[in-house]
């Protein structure tokens, strides 16, 4: 085996066609040396990729891409397959701001196909692309990577049957580790380990056929019929489940073997129809911290090396484990409460309370519109269901969420973490529509925390109130405070007035609070006074406080980090029309775009919502305006008894 570095040949997946078995093993432990390296210090999905190394090697050696299509589903395992296709230069910029995507990326390259984040959507795009082959008269290879936790998506289902259903050439590997995220549940995972386990299947799976006509029984049953003969294969052979829908099933195969992958595929190539791959992997193989802890591990902030633990881990708490801890306290007040999860139980902190109140808490695998309609039933059946799901998932959701929840008033309480931008996993995982696609829906009530202490009253308000409820709050750590011990209720649609000023008034919705009243600091520093609301209540909104506002200043300027369509800003301007007031109003917000990744200081500065960002955009529009500040009689602003303390 060479010293040097064979990845720094690799420039192209062409160039492992070369390679001998000694090489590409040697190979596969470079690449797997280079995810730690690179993840310990951007942060990433480590687990994931470590499990699909040799998957991905066999793969490009078996296909002729980019020609030949592969769909990567999530796409957070697709660190190898980037790092074999032109990018290993650039890796080193992994999810950084201007660097290379932490996901698959048609802008990026060539080799990415489809641009993807969500989960069980690739044999859709799979077939799509297909269909469109065989239309064209293509003659090109179709591959999807879907995991087997993607396959607990309905849509994943969907896909199966509707390409089974056309029978159209396509290849589908599906990377079974056990899990998703954390590990996978469900009546599928069980069967996919029946199918794993069973030592009989290779065997049983090439010979059946020749088995059943050896014998007399089985000679008859073939006599009698096809229908026969199927039923015996049901009894005797796991992956029937595929076959069924139309898919012939190769497997289980040894995803660690990149001779084993390649020879798969090479076969499934050769196949007039759609084929499964089953392939067994282990998510974070070669690196002990992340084979030990493959959840924690799966998306991960820069680490050190040799003890795995995450840097800079101490400091306020984030404000997931504020919700993790004030609603272990709520199910200890209320036997009612239950808690639902879409695959995420550690990232949306429901971890803790699973540990509590084992009973009381779901993980329905990667099926978002089955947690909102499971929630639903719950409700009506007398239960209290807290649906903690991230904001850019719940978009999944969202029929569920207006048909089967809202329509009927049913009480159930959605707290939507990671609302805002969250960095460096970029488009696909900003939350940045929840409020405006919140605010529309009738019955539902919306709230937005300025820090952790406002979420465990947010979160008391929303359990003891009728009907639907939706809090929604960043990633990230909080401010620094002490949590209550004693929760409060808030009052239904009252704003929170922080400081009180003459020229300007800062409406601010969630952490942009904060951001709010240090631009009133740089602002006061020009002379420039500004009030500053904690809005609080995005629906109902407080219009009370709306009226004050226009009254008692210049100038209205709302900020969220939000989509300005349809979001805080027109739901004060909506208000404003109600009332029949009329004052200039600027809105902050995240501009009418996918914002790319990158940490998020970058991020905020570059849409403008900072505090030096809101400064600048306020003094540009009191430039503009001319006349005679309004009469400021009314400063006290709305209610004195409304201005608390944090």
């Amino acid at each position: 085996m060479s010293d040097e570095r064979i990845l720094d040949s690799i420039d192209s997946p062409s160039d492992l066609r070369g390679l001998d078995d000694a090489s590409l093993q040697q190979l596969a432990g470079e690449i797997r040396e280079a995810l730690v390296m690179t993840v310990a210090g951007t942060g990433g999905h480590l687990a994931p990729n470590l499990g699909v190394v040799e998957l991905t090697l066999g793969l490009h050696l078996a296909l002729d891409s980019p020609s030949d299509k592969i769909v990567w589903d999530v796409g957070h395992q697709s660190y190898v397959h980037k790092l074999l296709t032109g990018r290993r230069d650039a890796f080193c910029t992994l999810r950084q701001y201007g660097g290379v995507c932490g996901f698959p990326k048609r802008s990026e390259s060539p080799y990415d196909v489809f641009d993807t984040g969500h989960a069980s959507n690739s044999l859709s795009v799979a077939l799509g692309l297909a269909v469109a082959r065989d239309a064209t008269g293509g003659s090109e290879a179709v591959c999807a990577v879907i995991g087997d936790g993607s396959m607990t998506g309905g849509m994943a289902f969907e896909a199966l049957n509707h390409i089974g259903h056309l029978g159209t050439r396509m290849i589908i590997v599906l990377n079974d580790n056990e899990m998703s995220i954390a590990e996978n549940v469900g009546a599928l995972a069980s069967y996919l380990a029946r199918v794993r386990l069973d030592p009989r299947y290779n065997r049983l799976r090439d010979d059946v056929e020749s088995a059943l006509a050896r014998t007399k029984l089985g000679a008859a049953m073939v006599a009698a019929g096809e229908a026969a003969k199927e039923s015996v294969k049901q009894l005797l052979v796991p992956g029937m489940l595929f076959e069924e829908l139309g898919h012939k099933y190769v497997g289980p195969i040894d995803g660690h073997d990149i001779r084993s992958v390649e020879s798969a595929v090479g076969r499934a190539l050769q196949v007039d129809g759609p084929v499964i791959i089953h392939a067994v992997t282990r998510k974070g193989a070669g690196y002990a911290h992340a084979e030990d802890k493959p959840d924690t591990f799966h998306g991960i902030s820069p680490f050190e090396i040799s003890t795995g633990q995450v840097n800079g881990s101490v400091g306020p708490i984030s404000y997931t484990e504020a919700f993790s801890h004030a609603l272990v306290a709520e199910g200890a007040r209320d036997e009612r409460l239950v808690a639902i999860t879409a695959a995420m139980p550690s990232g949306t902190g429901l971890d803790a309370f699973a540990a509590t109140y084992p009973d009381r808490f779901f993980d329905v695998g990667i099926a978002e519109q089955h947690a909102v309609g499971l929630a639903a039933g719950l409700a009506v059946g007398g239960r209290v269901p807290v649906v903690a799901i991230y904001s850019t998932f719940l978009q999944r959701a969202y029929d569920q969420l207006i048909m089967d929840v809202a329509l009927q008033n049913l009480h159930v309480v959605f707290c939507l973490d990671r609302a805002g931008l969250v960095g460096e996993d970029g488009p696909t995982h900003h939350g940045v529509f929840d409020l405006t696609y919140l605010r529309s829906v009738p019955n539902l009530m919306v709230l937005a925390p300025a820090d952790e202490v406002e979420l465990v009253h947010m979160l008391r308000t929303a359990l003891e109130a009728d009907g639907p409820v939706a809090i929604r709050y960043p990633r990230g750590k909080g401010i620094g405070l002490a949590l209550p011990d004693e929760p409060m209720v808030l009052e239904a649609g009252r704003a929170q007035i922080r400081r009180i000023g003459s020229d300007v008034a800062l409406l601010a919705a969630g952490r942009m609070v904060g951001a709010a009243e240090a631009a009133a600091d740089l602002l006061g520093n020009e002379g420039v006074s500004a009030s500053v609301v904690n809005l609080r209540w995005i629906k109902p909104l407080d219009l009370e406080m709306v009226s004050w506002a226009a009254s008692a200043h210049r100038l209205i300027v709302t900020v969220e980090e939000n989509t300005g369509v349809g979001g805080v800003g027109g739901a004060v301007l909506e208000a404003l029309s109600d009332l029949g007031m009329e004052v200039p109003t600027l809105k902050l917000s995240v501009p009418d775009c996918f914002v790319t990744h990158g940490a998020m200081d970058k991020l905020l500065a570059e849409v403008g919502l900072t505090a030096e960002g809101i400064r600048g955009a306020v003094l540009g529009r009191l430039v503009d305006l001319s006349g005679p500040v309004p009469d400021t009689e009314d400063a006290d602003g709305p209610a004195a008894s409304r201005r608390h303390p944090r």
